[in-house]
């Protein structure tokens, strides 16, 4: 699939490799632009409708991070190109697709325009499409812990369960349990089950996703009409449930 991207760089030479070498390795990239300065990208960015971003860590007047936090709502991936690899975490923190290294390895840079194009490929094909819910039948049974007792719940009925503290709130169709357990004890009695974690506060039963809205992470709709937002370093996880 065609890729719109723009480099976002300081160093005219460091633009010129760059650009230079997506025109010869990564043809599916459509470059879109060039920006020299965080003001110039912001500009660039907001104008056009893109899938990538090739960001320099290091600018004048500020840094990438500096731009990323100026668009909380973005909708691109982002692969960092630095001669810096301090910033690596700065980087995951902030759900790089992927981290290249100056000078740039072009076997690097294929595999991080690939990994893209996968995730891309993806959310296009989920965007807004009513999905095939309980195409595997979940066949079990969850224990649930109560101040009298326990009670029974058959796995399939439960549509998401959302954290509240040290409690977890648990929805089925028509109505909701209050459970004095946190949600990582679900994610793992979960575990063996199409149960994917998609937010700190989410753990969703993707049999009943119906469909995927895209975004920096995006969100997903539940049968029930629930729409919940998925974070951006779950996405990966979450869009591998899916063909």
């Amino acid at each position: 699939m065609s890729l719109n991207a723009i480099i976002v760089e300081d160093e005219a030479n460091s633009r010129e490799i760059l650009r230079n070498y997506i025109a010869k390795y990564c043809t599916s990239i459509n470059l879109l632009g060039e920006a020299s300065s965080i003001k110039e990208a912001k500009i660039l960015i907001e104008a056009n409708k893109l899938d990538l971003v090739f960001l320099d860590v290091e600018m004048p007047f500020g840094n990438a991070f500096d731009l990323l936090d100026q668009l909380p709502d973005r909708t691109f991936e982002t692969v960092f190109v630095t001669a810096y690899d301090h910033y690596a975490k700065d980087a995951l923190n902030n759900h790089a697709a992927y981290y290249l290294t100056k000078p740039i390895n072009i076997d690097e840079l294929i595999n991080a325009v690939a990994y893209v194009e996968n995730v891309r490929e993806k959310e296009a094909n989920l965007e807004g499409v009513v999905l095939s819910t309980k195409s595997n039948g979940v066949e079990g049974k969850l224990t649930l812990p109560q101040q009298d007792g326990f009670q029974v719940l058959n796995i399939a009925e439960i549509l998401y369960c959302k954290a509240d503290d040290n409690y977890t709130e648990i929805y089925l169709l028509n109505k909701k349990i209050l459970v004095s357990k946190t949600l990582k004890y679900f994610e793992d009695a979960l575990n063996e089950y199409p149960f994917a974690r998609v937010h700190k506060s989410f753990l969703v039963n993707v049999n009943e996703v119906v469909k995927y809205r895209k975004g920096k992470g995006g969100s997903v709709v539940m049968s029930n009409g629930k729409e919940v937002m998925v974070s951006a370093s779950k996405k990966k996880e979450f869009l591998s449930y899916f063909n």
